[in-house]
């Protein structure tokens, strides 16, 4: 009996290892629960997003019109005057860009008026060909020819030609008053007489004289008027050929604009 009850126990299994390995399995499991819920998409927030990407490819609002919960920062009452000022600044540029544009319009047409009784005194005395105007980028130029006013080699006025000064000076009358620069020209051939050594001396003393027979006319201010004389260095016309240099030997009064562009 003792032999039969000895073998039963020796048959008998050590299961005291279960109890670990049953922790370890439910260690792996809860590890796996972990990892799948870390990696699952939360459905909710998918769909939201897969709605506001499906507004921004059909013309919806789109992520980026979703109102901000951060709201911009507001300006400061320096930085909103600053700028109140900048554009201000800018108008107030505007006004007198536009301003000095309606003013020099304006100067341009009274040029174009002086210009047209200009035109009107040479065609009534008949000096077309002598006589010519022209509104340029200076001012209003009036081209003298020298055979008009002087004797070649002189620098004194014809005295048959002191009346057509005079009421030219007439027409130079005017309010307020414009500076006028009266300026002398010859032709390249040289020039040596008891009276001048050069053309240039000879093209000065012409705008000189011719000057002051225009300021005879006592409603006329002196310090307006000046005179110069460029001699042969700007011709218009083709020193080479008579025709040329007669177009050279000129006097020219230019009247200056009241405003510049």
């Amino acid at each position: 009996m003792r032999r039969r009850k000895k073998k039963h126990d020796d048959d008998h299994m050590d299961e005291s290892w279960l109890i670990p390995y049953a922790d370890l399995l439910t260690l792996l499991l809860a590890l796996f629960i972990v990892l799948y819920a870390a990696s699952s998409v939360d459905a909710q927030k998918f769909q939201e997003l897969s709605e506001s990407f499906n507004e921004v490819f059909t013309g919806g609002t789109g992520i980026m019109d979703k109102h901000s919960p951060v709201e911009p920062p507001k300006k400061s009452e320096v930085e909103v005057k600053a700028s109140a000022a900048v554009k201000s600044d800018e108008k107030a540029e505007l006004d007198e860009k536009e301003i000095a544009r309606q003013a020099f319009l304006k100067d341009q047409e009274e040029l174009k008026e002086l210009q047209g009784k200009i035109n009107e005194y040479i065609k009534t005395n008949n000096l077309e060909v002598q006589f010519i105007t022209k509104l340029t980028d200076e001012g209003l130029l009036l081209t003298i020819r020298d055979n008009v006013l002087f004797d070649s080699g002189s620098a004194v006025v014809h005295n048959t030609d002191l009346d057509v000064a005079k009421e030219l000076s007439e027409l130079l009358v005017m309010n307020p008053p414009r500076n006028i620069i009266i300026s002398g020209h010859t032709d390249n051939v040289p020039i040596r007489n008891a009276e001048f050594d050069s053309n240039w001396e000879l093209s000065v003393m012409r705008a000189v004289n011719f000057m002051k027979i225009i300021l005879e006319n006592e409603e006329l201010d002196p310090q307006w008027f000046s005179a110069k004389g460029f001699g042969e260095f700007e011709p218009v016309g083709d020193n080479a050929t008579n025709e040329g240099r007669a177009l050279n030997r000129r006097v020219e009064v230019l009247i200056l604009p009241r405003v510049t562009q």
